[in-house]
């Protein structure tokens, strides 16, 4: 079975990990702000790992010009499924830190940033009528899904189907 390219697999995990970080760091920022005990390095952690991600995403697609894809397995309507799956990760990778960032732009974030003064920092419900706070909060949730539907996709192919679709996105090569 073709492969993806092994940067593509390194990213493609790094991808992962990283957003698993973000997702708890978004989390515990989160708490932190409605007990109104957030800090500067909470916010300029999550954003950096949010930023990675993008900066990820980024590299991925363009690895994925470069190198290509290994064809598709089969061409029934899961294979479709899958298929639009993979490009609304992409779509919610790329979106995802965005709508943090406009969220950081669009709040008093940016402001506490700027002044080095955690006590401008929002606090309980602090983000209430920022519209790319909302975008961001929806956007988790659907990355979630997606990444549900994703690794259901990846688990029925290895131990329902058993047709080593799973090793494409492995370093080991046979």
């Amino acid at each position: 079975m073709t492969q993806y390219s092994k940067r593509m697999v390194i990213t493609h995990w790094l991808t992962l990990v990283l957003l698993l970080a973000a997702w708890y760091l978004g989390d515990t920022l989160s708490d932190a702000t409605d007990e109104s005990r957030a800090t500067l390095a909470g916010y300029i952690i999550h954003g950096l790992v949010g930023g990675a991600v993008l900066l990820l995403t980024v590299v991925r697609l363009f690895f994925r010009s470069k190198d290509g894809t290994p064809p598709a397995v089969g061409r029934t309507m899961m294979d479709k499924v899958a298929k639009g799956v993979h490009h609304a990760l992409y779509l919610a990778l790329f979106l995802l830190p965005l709508s943090g960032i406009m969220t950081v732009i669009t709040s008093s974030v940016a402001k506490a940033l700027l002044a080095g003064d955690a006590n401008m920092l929002p606090k309980a419900h602090g983000y209430h009528g920022v519209f790319a706070h909302e975008v961001h909060e929806t956007l988790v949730t659907v990355l979630i899904v997606l990444v549900s539907v994703h690794l259901l996709g990846a688990l029925k192919h290895q131990f329902v189907m058993k047709d080593g679709l799973l090793e494409r996105m492995m370093l080991r090569r046979k």
